[in-house]
């Protein structure tokens, strides 16, 4: 059948399978939703079942793995995506409820609606199709996992385990973006990920500020001294040795991405924000991209509540992470960063440093693959512009270890739009990017299936 048609004829069904996805409220960093997380990998088990994939679950919280017989001879592939969501704090900030999916405007609103359950169900839209055609025309391993926006510990001791059960020819991933709706893209290649806390303490419990304060060093004052001086006037990281393994931008990229609509007021439109700011010498696009960051995601210390409350905390905590790009090490870099952290502490307070999950490397992916072809045509075919190749700033930390069973390059087919609000309120996925993500998904496996691969993985 004409695949816009079964789309077309099939919308009702697949945007009632996307918004049943969707209400799980599958919160990995907290665990009072696991039970949500197992209901979710049972419904996604399920559903694989139906559309004749060998299936099976590993470890806490699931990682949901399945398994499609192709055709003989045809290529492999490993698709990985994550059915795990961000919390979806501030509540009051939602327009609609976080976990009830609503349709307005041509974008269905809900926590995970790109990021990445809608991107997800693209796939197994697409699979169900095929499932209809006869059945998938490659062979097929899947990878769901519940705790990629938490740090996949538990996938990487699976994959540690059954790495050699997973050989593929390619991976497949969406969970990436367009540069905008009108300009579709392929991305080719992450920034790396660290992460950490960094808490000082001071006295042993809360203070009068009246009868006890200016005798002691007040642990807020001094985790801001310590986060101001981690970022000069410049917007450079000021960490020794941070700068030492960044390669400068290609000449040939750079002078591609000239030509893209990437101007100040782009970016404007998509944060809200009243001016932008960051590193000097590069352009907005490079710095998201490209460049490394560091930045704040999370401040506490003392009463935050409404009203007042005069105290000297006994604590001040702050969550920083680092985007590493290609060539930074992450061990290294966390060294360099604890290290510092710990020499700015001024006196009267005891600061300490730690990483919260393993830190990832940047990743990136080839262009002149057969596999990275079929993906441009699949796009070009579905969106009805040929994609361009961009590298994106966000992190996929356990793409590394993902592609140790890959014997070829892992597509990053993403179908988002950085206006998605993705981990932040009124995260949403428009249904044009659904559609035509599915779309693309089908051709997608289609063309695969033709690939000739030297040693087919098996």
């Amino acid at each position: 059948m004409d695949i816009q048609a079964w789309i077309a004829q099939q919308r009702p069904n697949i945007l009632e399978g996307l918004k049943t996805f969707l209400r799980y409220p599958t919160i990995s960093a907290q665990t009072t939703y696991y039970p949500a997380l197992h209901e979710c990998a049972n419904w996604l088990q399920e559903y694989l079942h139906e559309l004749g994939f060998q299936t099976a679950r590993y470890g806490e919280p699931p990682v949901l793995y399945a398994f499609y017989k192709g055709p003989v001879n045809a290529p492999t592939l490993l698709f990985y995506g994550h059915y795990d969501v961000q919390p979806p704090d501030p509540l009051d900030l939602w327009e609609t409820p976080p976990f009830e999916p609503t349709i307005k405007e041509d974008a269905l609103y809900a926590r995970g609606a790109c990021d990445d359950k809608g991107q997800v169900w693209a796939h197994l839209t697409a699979w169900r199709y095929w499932s209809e055609q006869g059945g998938l025309p490659i062979s097929l391993h899947v990878i769901l996992e519940g705790q990629e926006e938490t740090g996949s510990e538990t996938l990487y001791k699976v994959l540690a385990e059954h790495r050699h059960l997973w050989k593929a020819d390619a991976g497949i991933v969406s969970d990436t973006a367009f540069f905008s709706e009108d300009i579709p893209t392929l991305t080719t290649g992450l920034r790396g990920l660290l992460y950490t806390e960094v808490r000082v303490d001071g006295p042993a419990r809360d203070l009068h500020s009246g009868t006890l304060g200016g005798i002691v060093q007040n642990p807020a004052w001094a985790l801001a001294t310590i986060l101001s001086r981690l970022k000069g006037p410049d917007g450079r990281i000021t960490i020794p040795g941070f700068y030492e393994e960044v390669l400068p931008p290609d000449p040939t990229i750079r002078r591609q991405w000239q030509t893209l609509p990437a101007h100040e007021a782009h970016y404007l439109a998509i944060t809200g924000a009243p001016a932008l700011w960051g590193e000097v010498g590069f352009s907005p696009l490079e710095r998201a991209t490209i460049r490394p960051t560091l930045d704040i995601h999370g401040l506490y210390s003392g009463y935050i509540g409404e009203g007042s409350k005069t105290i000297i905390p006994a604590y001040a905590t702050a969550k920083v992470s680092m985007r590493l790009v290609p060539k930074q090490n992450p061990d290294k870099i966390w060294e360099a960063f604890r290290t510092y952290v710990e020499a700015l502490a001024p006196p009267g307070v005891k600061v300490s440093v730690q990483r919260l999950h393993d830190p990832a490397p940047a990743f990136e992916t080839p262009i002149d693959s057969p596999f990275y072809q079929a993906a441009a045509e699949a796009i070009q075919e579905a969106f009805g512009k040929a994609p361009i190749p961009l590298k994106e700033g966000g992190s996929i930390p356990v793409l590394s270890a993902i592609q140790t069973v890959v014997a070829g390059p892992i597509v990053l087919m993403g179908f988002g739009l950085p206006t998605d609000q993705i981990h932040s309120p009124n995260e949403h996925f428009r249904l044009r990017q659904l559609w035509g993500g599915i779309h693309a998904a089908i051709r997608f496996y289609q063309k695969a299936g033709l690939i000739n691969t030297a040693t087919p993985a098996r």
